[in-house]
């Protein structure tokens, strides 16, 4: 395996020293955002218009919505639909590939992943709730061999946002990714480790993305089901479906928040 050719060095050890290397982003003004987010009612809410034209490749099921809202450059990417299968392309992989497309394509002073998530209500999550991520991890990368399991993890920060939060009152949480609806005890027991409230199928890859092209990038998730708690013995994805307009229309409006907070603000203002 490609992974165990050379072992001269650590790579854990090049990792920690990479991450510590990594110089903060540029501070300046925010005026191009990008927001990488399957919650479409965000479209609406800040009124921008489909892209018929765009520069993604050829034959992508990939969709942008762009437009100008309180003088800010503003560009939605939805991953759309999968060609195979007509459903929604979710999880760590279509995510991933565009939030690079769109750094790439477009290069925005700041991501904004939106979505909704699984949340612990033993760590005071509730439906409805709307998080600031402070810390991505992933849950389902398992790779029992010495640093090689910390890079299966692959924690990261979230771009830190002190002003935001205290401004629009929000909660924050360690977010947990993993690219399955169900949760095996194995996932459990890693959610647990990286200390998640809220648990999704996209954050820590699109973190990954950014944080490897040096884009800041804030994640705001919103609780449409219960992992535990009182509604344990309802299916997930019932509850889910049961919350999913409401809660994401409640997210729209955050997002609404967030943006009108960052005009005219530095990157770090925020």
């Amino acid at each position: 395996m490609s992974m165990l050719g050379d072992q001269s060095v650590a790579p854990h050890s090049l990792e920690k020293e990479a991450m510590a290397a990594q110089p903060k982003p540029q501070n300046r003004p925010v005026s191009n955002i990008v927001i990488i987010t399957e919650a479409l009612p965000v479209v609406n809410r800040i009124q921008l218009t489909q892209d018929f034209h765009s520069s993604f490749p050829q034959g992508v099921p990939w969709v942008r919505y762009h437009g100008t809202y309180k003088d800010l450059n503003i560009n939605l990417i939805w991953a759309g639909k999968d060609p195979a299968l007509g459903v929604d392309s979710i999880g760590t992989i279509p995510s991933a590939l565009v939030t690079y497309a769109a750094i790439q394509t477009l290069q925005p002073d700041l991501i904004i992943n939106v979505g909704t998530a699984g949340g612990f209500k033993a760590k005071g999550a509730s439906i409805g709730d709307i998080f600031i991520v402070s810390d991505c991890a992933f849950h389902d990368r398992r790779i029992p061999i010495p640093d090689f399991d910390l890079y299966g993890v692959g924690s990261r920060k979230a771009f830190e946002t002190p002003n935001l939060i205290k401004e629009l009152n929000l909660k924050v949480a360690k977010l947990s990714t993993g690219d399955s609806f169900d949760m095996t005890q194995e996932d459990e027991s890693l959610i647990n480790a990286n200390d998640a409230t809220v648990v999704d199928m996209e954050g820590a890859a699109i973190a990954y993305v950014a944080d490897l092209l040096k884009v800041p990038a804030i994640f705001v998730k919103a609780v449409t089901n219960t992992i535990d708690g009182e509604f344990g013995n309802k299916p997930s994805a019932e509850e889910f479906l049961q919350n999913l307009a409401a809660v994401t229309a409640e997210l729209a409006l955050a997002v609404e928040q967030i943006i009108n907070f960052v005009k005219g603000k530095y990157i770090s203002e925020l």
